[in-house]
């Protein structure tokens, strides 16, 4: 697809995106491809949580799902970099189908030096979590309770009202709240800059805490890239090497957006 078929096609040194959550009721794949469509990178980081499959009894992948993959793939064809930090709820790719992993390799974290030479430590984040919320059984119950809310609320939805992407539901404001509530302290926030200034880097960008944020209030750049259930935000680098936050409730609210005519498989 050509550049003019976006007239506000904008072009990014780097993109960082995490907690899309493919595959699970609550993920706006839809909102991602607009984005994607609307911002396009010589580098894409995924900061994890790219997938969420795992869960058999709240599986959701539609068309619009496999979408955002694809069109990853075709940017990885046309030249762009793709970087894959895994989060804690990202697959073991074994026995995944193809078509539904991101053609990378996995890591655990990574190293990203942007446009004027800056170094930013990648990390999801989970590895700051309490030993027993890694836990992978933990992680389970924890999607298993949320996934089960979000197919209430999107019942609901379609039952008695459809709210605005600008507006939360009733359950998606508990959810907001609960997430809050779990890291109201932002000590993962001074632990992770403590990580990076340990490491000699300038920075430090994380997925993970559903909490999009971008400051020095620490002494050195902590950016965490939301998520695409709640905040619907990224982070971009551009090529003089400055770094933004993108999107929210607010920028999908104010753009009409066509219907993608993408059917469930």
């Amino acid at each position: 697809m050509t550049d003019d078929a976006f007239p506000t096609l904008r072009h990014h040194h780097s993109l960082f995106l995490s907690d899309l959550h493919l595959g699970a009721f609550g993920a706006r794949a839809d909102l991602v491809l607009d984005f994607l469509q609307e911002n396009r990178a010589d580098t894409y980081l995924l900061v994890g949580d790219i997938l969420d499959i795992g869960n058999p009894l709240f599986s959701h992948w539609d068309a619009t799902h496999q979408a955002v993959l694809d069109h990853l793939a075709a940017r990885q064809t046309a030249g762009a970099k793709l970087i894959y930090v895994r989060g804690n709820h990202d697959p073991d790719t074994v026995g995944v189908p193809d078509h539904k992993l991101v053609p990378v390799p996995q890591m655990d974290q990574t190293v990203h030096t942007m446009a004027d030479g800056r170094r930013f430590l990648v990390i999801h984040g989970d590895i700051l979590d309490a030993r027993l919320f890694r836990a992978h059984v933990m992680t389970r119950i924890g999607s298993h309770i949320d996934q089960a809310l979000r197919l209430l609320d999107r019942a609901l939805k379609r039952r008695f009202f459809r709210a605005a992407v600008q507006r939360r539901s009733g359950i998606e404001w508990v959810l907001s709240w609960i997430n809050w509530c779990l890291y109201a302290s932002r000590a993962h926030e001074r632990r992770l800059v403590a990580m990076a200034r340990a490491g000699g880097y300038d920075g430090v960008i994380c997925g993970h805490f559903h909490m999009a944020d971008l400051h020095n209030r620490y002494g050195l750049i902590y950016g965490n890239c939301g998520d695409w259930m709640d905040s619907f935000t990224a982070l971009a680098a551009d090529h003089d090497g400055g770094l933004h936050l993108l999107g929210g409730r607010k920028h999908f609210a104010a753009v009409a957006r066509p219907k993608a005519g993408l059917a469930a498989q």
